[in-house]
């Protein structure tokens, strides 16, 4: 289907919803596993909460890298552009530049090395050269990293699969030029398209965007994650390992009759409890345990808590979402 074969649905304010819960779970996934990012804080028995803290000395409430990343492909989607063009993708690295100047409290390595690496102000081919060339050095660089960002892509260009595979592949590539990371994208970023649209949770539709030995690579990684359990998936700073975490945690938590909330609230929860990179695995079922529930499942409290870089709530990145949505999805 392409962009403008795309019908708006029957169940205009349920999708509404869904596309607010796709950057709003992400950035409320981040924001609750901050504070306990590599054991930083105890699990309590009440299970977790915005605490603050972690690596990066965050406030209660406050998103880390991953949904400030995430911001600056959305920023972009939002205007209107796509993120499959080059001019979409250079104002992407520019965004990510920025940020980088900024000093932030926490930053990936392979993501800090990329940027460096690719100066001021500079355009994605660079970046691109620069993943290639930090690729090229390291046997670790599929890590978690642009992974953690892809969900805007779903928005930029719902219901068109060809889109949202170039868009997640070239998005990601800016950081992280092995492909598994870029296979990771594109799955997750048609999950999330089809939960906002469909209101389904499938992992595995995407898998025939890939090539044969990716397909079975996946398909056997994704087996993996559904027989569980989700504690298994630890360590998770590799792409791999954060995408079968993230889809662990919310097949294996029970779906309550009736309460999506609690469906979503009790899956970030299982993903945190995983252990290790806590942010980062909450956020990538954040975006589509939202995309599936959609905004209003999720706790008041901790949805007008949420902030972060660069001086934004989670009330902004609603509309933005719903700018990026609107502008390939008949304004959503």
């Amino acid at each position: 289907m392409s962009r403008g074969d795309v019908e708006a649905s029957p169940d205009r304010d349920g999708l509404r919803d869904r596309v607010a819960g796709v950057m709003l779970g992400t950035a409320v996934g981040d924001a609750l596993g901050a504070g306990y990012e590599f054991g930083s804080a105890p699990l309590g028995p009440g299970g977790p909460d915005m605490i603050g803290g972690g690596l990066g000395g965050f406030a209660p409430g406050q998103w880390t890298d991953d949904t400030t990343m995430a911001w600056c492909v959305l920023e972009v989607a939002a205007q209107g552009r796509g993120l499959t063009g080059e001019d979409a993708l250079d104002a992407v690295a520019r965004h990510f530049r920025d940020w980088y100047e900024s000093g932030p409290a926490d930053i990936g390595n392979q993501t800090a090395a990329v940027l460096r690496r690719g100066g001021p102000a500079p355009s994605a081919a660079a970046l691109r050269g620069a993943a290639r060339d930090v690729t090229a050095r390291s046997v670790h660089s599929a890590g978690n990293g642009s992974l953690m960002r892809t969900a805007p892509v779903a928005l930029a260009h719902p219901g068109d699969t060809d889109a949202i595979v170039r868009a997640a592949t070239a998005v990601g590539e800016l950081t992280h030029a092995d492909p598994r990371a870029g296979e990771a994208c594109v799955l997750w970023s048609l999950a999330i398209d089809r939960a906002v649209r469909e209101e389904v949770f499938d992992l595995r539709g995407g898998l025939a965007a890939l090539d044969g030995s990716a397909r079975t690579f996946w398909a056997e990684r994704i087996d993996e994650a559904e027989q569980g359990p989700p504690s298994r998936f630890t360590p998770n700073g590799w792409v791999v390992a954060a995408l079968q975490a993230a889809w662990s945690a919310i097949r294996h938590t029970p779906e309550p009759t009736g309460d999506p909330g609690g469906h979503l609230a009790d899956a970030l929860a299982t993903a945190i409890g995983i252990g290790h990179d806590t942010d980062t695995v909450a956020a990538i079922a954040g975006g589509l345990v939202g995309a599936r529930w959609g905004a209003s499942a999720i706790p008041a409290r901790w949805r007008r808590m949420c902030h972060g870089y660069p001086g934004r709530t989670g009330e902004d990145l609603v509309a933005l979402a719903h700018a990026a949505a609107g502008s390939a999805a008949g304004d959503v």
